[in-house]
């Protein structure tokens, strides 16, 4: 077998291990209902199957280096959700979708452009969020109209993830771990939420989703940075895992603390 050969059946076997990852938890987070199907959905669901693959092709500096590129990009990410819920109480899909990836790609390609400091890089994250979440706030009720899954839904989350692996790992070779930290970090979840939910649903139904994943988003930037102090201290194996572990741990904390203002809201006087 040719070694270029090699490397495309690789990369497919990659793309559909990937596909399958999103397959799986799309389906999980359509039969569990809302609070479950919310914690599966903020799980690092495009982002950590870029990062395991990297992991099986470079060392852990590589990782840890990818990591520190890709903090900041998690506070540019809630700028584009921030983006998005705004414009969509009043314009179409065109127009709020592409003024927000828009964003996002101006501050990913500024944010590239700077070798990032893990405290850098949570200060940013703290600015941001620190920004966002309460301007957030008044976007997270809704009215939320049933919703009934097309025949392409899964198919098409299922596609964006595997194009955005095959893209990182063909790539990282020549643009280094900077770029690839950038890149592994594009929301397609988000994307994905806002191109099929917004002409099924309406966009200020749509826009409640995002700005109700604020507080989701917030562990997984601490999720990176933990990723990146594991990788250097313990591994990539480690790291990955105690990242995951943390984006877990996270979004539970978050669903007992809904929980209980639930509980404390239908028992008061």
């Amino acid at each position: 077998m040719s070694l270029d050969l090699h490397f495309i059946l690789i990369l497919l076997l990659r793309m559909a291990i990937a596909a399958a990852f999103v397959v799986s938890a799309s389906i999980i987070t359509e039969r569990s209902g809302p609070v479950i199907g919310a914690l599966v959905a903020t799980l690092p669901i495009s982002a950590g199957p870029s990062y395991v693959f990297l992991a099986i092709d470079h060392d852990a500096a590589f990782i840890a280096q990818g990591a520190l590129a890709s903090l900041p990009v998690n506070a540019a990410t809630i700028v584009l959700g921030l983006t998005y819920v705004v414009l969509a109480q009043r314009n179409n899909l065109l127009v709020s979708v592409g003024s927000a990836v828009a964003v996002w790609i101006v501050l990913a390609s500024i944010i590239r452009l700077f070798d990032w400091s893990l405290t850098a890089g949570l200060a940013v994250n703290l600015v941001a969020f620190g920004i966002c979440i309460p301007l957030l706030a008044k976007y997270r009720h809704a009215k939320m109209p049933l919703v009934t899954r097309r025949w392409y839904d899964i198919p098409f989350r299922a596609s964006l993830v595997a194009t955005l692996v095959a893209i990182v790992v063909s790539t990282s070779g020549w643009v280094g771990p900077r770029v690839s930290g950038v890149i592994a970090l594009y929301p397609i979840v988000f994307t994905s939420i806002m191109v099929i939910l917004h002409p099924r649903i309406g966009g200020p139904p749509t826009a409640a989703v995002l700005a109700n994943s604020a507080w989701g988003l917030l562990g997984f930037g601490m999720a990176i940075a933990v990723m990146h102090v594991a990788v250097v201290w313990f591994g990539s194996a480690i790291g990955l895992c105690l990242a995951l572990a943390t984006c877990i741990v996270w979004n539970l904390t978050l669903w007992a603390i809904g929980r209980r203002a639930k509980h404390r809201m239908r028992h008061a006087p």
